[in-house]
């Protein structure tokens, strides 16, 4: 019989007390434990990026850390970003570009843009690429995500400036 321990956090803003088995991946424990579906599980390995949530406020691997791990912590979802209005405009910057397509990849590519976006500074196009090369996409090409980055970048750079 698998060994469980109580895991007391708070996951996009509401504490959290669950009893996990110990040796639960957190993207299980999202989903499974909590029925937050929206990060995926991809690889397990932590390459492919669709796991990829928020602990603390810095991007992890789901597939990689325990849900034993995050005792203490602050975990944010792709809902919880979404439901906060962090990512909407980056979220209709996707829409306007057709930049998913299965959508497999997008709650990870997400996650992880909303890190690049919150360091607030000019990036190229290869800086963009540069930094969302831990998140695969089997479907756009890239390109398209490329652009609603680059597209959703410029326009918080300019509001700021005002």
């Amino acid at each position: 019989m698998a060994r469980t321990v109580e895991v007391s956090c708070v996951v996009n803003g509401r504490p959290v007390t669950a009893l996990v088995p110990v040796r639960r991946h957190l993207v299980d424990f999202l989903r499974i434990d909590l029925g937050l579906t929206g990060s995926h599980i991809g690889c397990e390995h932590g390459v492919c990026g669709a796991c990829t949530v928020r602990v603390n406020g810095g991007s992890v691997r789901g597939c990689l850390m325990l849900a034993v791990q995050v005792e203490g912590c602050a975990v944010e979802t792709i809902e919880g970003l979404s439901e906060s209005g962090e990512i909407t405009d980056l979220q209709e910057a996707f829409v306007d570009r057709n930049a998913l397509q299965c959508g497999y990849c997008t709650p990870g590519m997400l996650v992880t843009i909303a890190e690049l976006l919150n360091r607030a500074k000019p990036m190229s196009r290869e800086d963009i690429r540069d930094f969302l090369s831990g998140n695969y996409c089997r479907c756009t090409g890239y390109q398209s995500i490329i652009d609603a980055v680059e597209s959703t970048l410029a326009t918080r750079l300019s509001e700021e400036a005002l």
